[in-house]
């Protein structure tokens, strides 16, 4: 008998270790980058590429205004250095900070050390796509010294109201993304101040804000995932160019 508990037993810790090894493997393994995200990842003479302690892109002659971008859920910050670059390469200081198990709502502050890093930045630009979004909604309304927000498939929380403030912002979405609708869009935009610019990428869907791969639940894109970055980083670049002028 007692070596049927044994043995009972030693099922039991077998079953609970390779639970919590795949649970673990779950919560580390993040979306992406594909391949064609690394090669943004070089450095040259144009953009200077960092990966500690955050994803960062220092443009040889950087402007006083800076960008800083919260990932989308689960997905890693690699995937979004193509337009984060892009952006770079326009002239501002882009830094793309790694949240805990992939999640921007577990460090929602993430950027209090980016601006502390960088004191020569007088204003900044925070951005996100999806739920990194909306960290980076509730982080705009909460300090001045961020006077702008560009959202990528992404709005405020419910408890965000942004309507009353200043602040640059573009809502940039997809007519294609299956995961954050026109609806959600739609329904966001009494809590985004009056001088929001919308932006829908015709053909688009959430997938394509970064490289990544596809996602479940998604629409069908029916532009390039190339064609789709070039329009969110043009959008995003106003917001930019527009705290600038200020």
């Amino acid at each position: 008998m007692r070596r049927h508990w044994k043995l009972i037993l030693g099922i039991v810790v077998a079953v609970l270790l390779a639970v919590g090894v795949a649970g673990y493997l779950w919560l580390t393994d993040l979306a992406g980058p594909m391949p064609e995200a690394e090669t943004a990842l070089e450095s040259d003479a144009a953009v200077s590429v960092e990966t500690e302690p955050w994803l960062t892109f220092t443009p040889a002659e950087p402007s006083t205004t800076g960008f800083i971008f919260y990932p989308g859920g689960r997905v890693s910050a690699e995937s979004y250095a193509p337009p984060v670059r892009a952006i770079a390469e326009a002239g501002y200081l882009s830094v793309v900070p790694s949240m805990p198990l992939g999640l921007a709502v577990l460090s929602p502050d993430a950027a209090d050390g980016i601006i502390e890093a960088y004191p020569d930045v007088e204003r900044w630009v925070i951005g996100g796509h999806s739920l990194g979004g909306v960290m980076a909604a509730d982080y705009a309304g909460a300090h001045e010294i961020v006077e702008g927000l560009a959202l990528w498939a992404s709005y405020p929380a419910d408890g965000t109201d942004l309507s009353d403030t200043v602040l640059e912002v573009a809502s940039i979405y997809a007519s294609e993304d299956g995961l954050t609708t026109l609806d959600d869009i739609e329904s966001s935009r009494a809590q985004l101040p009056a001088q929001t610019s919308l932006v829908e990428i015709e053909g688009g869907n959430h997938a394509g804000f970064g490289w990544y791969g596809e996602q479940d639940g998604d629409g069908v894109a029916t532009i390039s995932r190339e064609e789709q970055q070039a329009q969110l980083v043009t959008a995003t670049l106003a917001v930019l160019e527009a705290v600038e002028a200020d």
